[in-house]
């Protein structure tokens, strides 16, 4: 086993790049039916994020063992180093953006991450309630690493813990009849989601000394998204996520993620690199693209108002490309700064 899937690099770009595609429709279009593809990606591309969260982390720290034992201190450093700097930056912007005056209590839970334990539908930029879930998750990861390693009845009982969670919501607490952003709170609790984390790290523990082939894996990824694209729904997004259909996009969402954690070796050049970096620059990509989008959308009115007609497609095109460019320099310069001053706070530690 090799600790580094680039397979998981190239799902974990593509998924941040369309859910940057579909946020920019829908500011340009308005909003998507359940039963578009692009309304599907900006559900659950989210949730292939958890998924992935959950699968890199153990097949990192499960990789690690032989070499040094797991550090509860240096696993909660190296991922305060990696999430919080960007995630500070961009709350900040967006508070300046927005032009009004936050409530201080809600700029401190930002902050310091708690508003995904506490009050995690408040947030300051678009998406940045996934980082809390993630935060929210990483403080039971150690819980579940270490059932993994020592203590198997217990690893089963947290799988069928998050298990009933995601079936609790998906019946009894989302309603299927009002619309998804009426029920918002209850969809981005982090217990809502926490069964595609748990997943993440089950599907890496029981399958990490399975060699699937290379077809093997395709066709996993392929009866994925086969599924993802269409498993009947139609009406407002809250169809996706609600009853049946949740386990069945669910299931779609695992598939898609397992055939692309058992492929191995590295695609042709001309695609991997371009989606190696991609990947690496995802986080940025999934936090600056609502923020690149506002700038470009105050540039576009005041070029309109000028008399200047801009196409929907240059109010796609520009947004998108801008904020690659952007992801890309940030990753760079900004984020692998922090993510080195983590890994020498936690010498020896995995990333």
């Amino acid at each position: 086993m090799t600790a580094r899937l680039y397979s998981l690099d190239y799902l974990r770009g593509l998924a941040a790049f369309g859910i940057m595609i579909y946020h920019y429709l829908f500011w340009i279009q308005g909003a998507f039916t359940s039963d578009r593809f692009m309304g599907r990606v900006g559900v659950y591309g989210v949730a292939i994020f958890y998924v992935l969260s959950g699968l890199t982390l153990y097949h990192v720290y499960e990789y690690s063992q032989g070499k040094k034992p797991f550090s509860v201190g240096q696993f909660f450093r190296k991922r305060i180093y990696r999430i919080f700097p960007l995630l500070w930056l961009v709350t900040i912007l967006a508070i300046i953006i927005s032009r009004k005056m936050p409530n201080l209590l809600d700029v401190f839970l930002n902050i310091t991450g708690l508003f995904g334990f506490v009050r995690w539908d408040v947030y300051f930029s678009t998406g940045a309630w996934s980082i809390g879930n993630e935060l929210v998750f990483y403080s039971v990861f150690p819980f579940i690493l270490f059932a993994c390693m020592r203590r198997p009845i217990l690893l089963v009982t947290y799988i069928g813990a998050a298990f009933a969670l995601h079936h609790y919501f998906a019946y009894y607490r989302l309603n299927p009849t009002i619309p998804l952003s009426d029920q918002w709170r209850e969809y981005v609790n982090p217990l809502n989601q926490l069964f595609f984390f748990v997943a993440g790290i089950a599907i890496g523990h029981f399958t990490k000394t399975r060699h699937f082939p290379l077809w093997s894996s395709l066709s996993i990824i392929l009866t994925g998204l086969l599924l993802f694209t269409f498993i009947p729904a139609e009406g407002n997004t809250v169809a996706l996520t609600t009853e049946g259909n949740r386990w069945m996009f669910t299931l779609a969402s695992l598939l898609i993620c397992l055939g692309a954690y058992k492929m191995s070796g590295k695609l042709p050049s001309f695609l991997h690199s371009p989606l190696k970096l991609l990947g690496e620059a995802s986080y940025s990509v999934y936090l600056l693209h609502p923020i690149v989008f506002a700038v470009c959308a105050f540039v576009f009115l005041k070029a309109e108002a000028q008399g200047l007609e801009i196409t929907n497609i240059w109010k796609l095109a520009i947004p998108a490309g801008a904020t690659l460019v952007l992801s890309y320099f940030v990753y760079f310069r900004f984020e692998r700064y922090f993510m080195k001053r983590g890994h020498h706070s936690s010498p020896g530690s995995p990333s």
